[in-house]
């Protein structure tokens, strides 16, 4: 009975017409807008022009990006801020006073937060999909904003394991839900840019992070400097969740202040990517397609490879540069140009991925040779060479660009709502495993070389380049297989909500 409340009598384009005849009242289409995309909704109902112009379209998608990617990126960065503040609030006391020196404390309190993201991704993406998706992410934040500054009431390293992972399982959604949103409103070309529009603040908060951080570190209270860090941070997330309430357009189907040619527009221009724009049934059929797709299973692989080195760059870079015999401060500053530098390459290489386009997989090779010199560099160089050493902490984290790439292609070359899901918070899962890993090769008794944990970073960041080539080739045996069965792409985009590998007409970015 359910089901059949979701089913809707729509005039059909001929119906539009005024008629008064009885075989025209009869003409009815039925849309299934519980297992077919909502789009067809909006489609079917929309009376006017069809056509539109490319000048149309472009005022459109400047609209959607003022609305959305500022919301995005400020997001991203303030879950960014939140989650990497443990490196910084470490050189404030806060290892001392939890106890975190000992063995490898400090390296697993920083990688249980990934243990939370692990347990917590799929079910929020799952959430995401059946709920407002705008009320969802409302809800994540305003609970792990209470969640991080809980981090002040912990006493011992075990509280601080119970926080961290309970942080981590409400912050797992952000990143799953924001690729649903940009494969939404966006066209696959238009989709690397945007990713990287809000992934690269992972780095430009980075700029200013530590300035913060150490004037709250300098506070003289009753409660250890690095307890007001987390204080103020989860009292600004808290108050930022209801600016994601009020003001997040979650799809162009619901987005505010567009009007019905706009939102037909917006919609409509959709049609390329073969792939739906949202749905709210979830699919059992989508969810096995995925376990038998090989592409995903090496995007999977390349997200887990590429996060291994993420364990140095937002757990130990500002240990790392205070062993160069840097005071706290010091410390703190210097960690600034790392994070303009990173910020910049992740939104270098989507912008060169929208600008030149088929060069999508090369570009992640081409980001993944900076991590690998970085990391042969602080694995090699003596711990005299402060310049060289400074350098590579700079550019260690330039897997950041091509991550931001990886998402751009993984949205892009997935059709069918419920497999864009659960591949959204698959390529976080091998995302999650990388940083859980990450810290943990970087072991108190190789302080401060930490050389075995640099060769481990040095070794798999070459694997995960030379998969980026590998997924090339395996898109371009697809495309031709299908070139050569002689179906034309861009038809038929939402009529049942076909996966890609459902779909003949699909191709596949490179």
């Amino acid at each position: 009975m359910a089901e059949k409340a979701d089913i809707e009598q729509v005039p059909t384009t001929e119906e539009r017409r005024p008629s008064t005849t009885i075989e025209d009242l009869k003409k009815t289409t039925t849309l299934d807008t519980l297992h077919n995309d909502e789009a067809v909704k909006v489609l079917a109902t929309y009376a006017g022009d069809e056509t539109w112009t490319p000048a149309e379209e472009k005022r459109v998608v400047k609209q959607i990006d003022r609305r959305l990617l500022p919301l995005l990126v400020l997001t991203y960065g303030l879950q960014y801020y939140d989650k990497a503040m443990l490196s910084q609030a470490a050189i404030f006391g806060l290892r001392t006073d939890l106890g975190l020196s000992i063995g490898n404390r400090y390296s697993f309190s920083a990688s249980i937060f990934y243990l939370g993201f692990i347990v917590g991704a799929t079910p929020a993406i799952i959430i995401a999909q059946r709920y407002p998706i705008e009320r969802v992410a409302f809800t994540i934040v305003i609970v792990w904003g209470a969640c991080l500054m809980c981090t002040a009431a912990c006493h011992n390293y075990q509280s601080l394991y119970a926080q961290r992972f309970f942080l981590g399982f409400l912050e797992s959604g952000v990143s799953p839900m924001f690729m649903l949103i940009v494969a939404g409103f966006y066209k696959k070309d238009e989709q690397a840019l945007r990713m990287g529009a809000w992934y690269c603040a992972t780095g430009y908060v980075s700029i200013f992070a530590p300035l913060i951080n150490y004037g709250l570190g300098h506070i003289s209270g009753a409660l250890s400097p690095w307890k007001y860090m987390y204080l103020v941070a989860g009292a600004i997330t808290i108050l930022w969740a209801f600016v994601i309430l009020f003001y997040m357009p979650p799809d162009p189907i619901r987005m505010k202040g567009l009007s019905d040619r706009e939102r037909y527009i917006a919609v409509a221009r959709m049609r390329v990517n073969n792939a739906g724009v949202r749905n709210t049934h979830f699919k059992k059929a989508q969810v096995w397609e995925v376990l038998v797709d090989l592409r995903f299973w090496i995007v999977f692989a390349m997200a887990f490879l590429i996060m291994i080195a993420n364990g140095p760059v937002s757990s130990f870079i500002p240990i790392i540069i205070n062993s160069f015999g840097f005071g706290a401060l010091e410390s703190l500053l210097l960690t600034m140009p790392a994070g303009a530098v990173i910020g910049t390459i992740e939104l270098l290489a989507p912008y060169l991925a929208y600008k030149f386009p088929g060069n999508r997989t090369w570009l992640i090779l081409i980001c993944q040779c900076g991590t690998i010199l970085a990391s042969l560099l602080l694995w090699l160089l003596p711990q005299g060479s402060t310049g060289g050493l400074l350098f590579a902490c700079y550019i260690l984290a330039s897997f950041g660009g091509g991550y931001a790439v990886l998402m751009g292609v993984q949205t892009a070359n997935t059709a069918g709502y419920t497999k864009k899901s659960v591949t959204a918070s698959g390529i976080f899962l091998g995302y999650c495993l990388g940083n859980f890993v990450g810290p943990l090769i970087f072991k108190p008794a190789d302080a401060p070389e930490y050389n075995s944990g640099f060769l481990i970073v040095t070794v798999t960041s070459i694997v995960a380049g030379l998969l980026a080539v590998v997924y090339r080739y395996v898109c371009i045996w697809e495309n031709k297989k299908r070139d050569r069965a002689g179906a034309e792409a861009f038809d038929h985009a939402y009529e049942d909500d076909l996966t890609d590998m459902k779909n003949p007409q699909f191709r596949y970015q490179l």
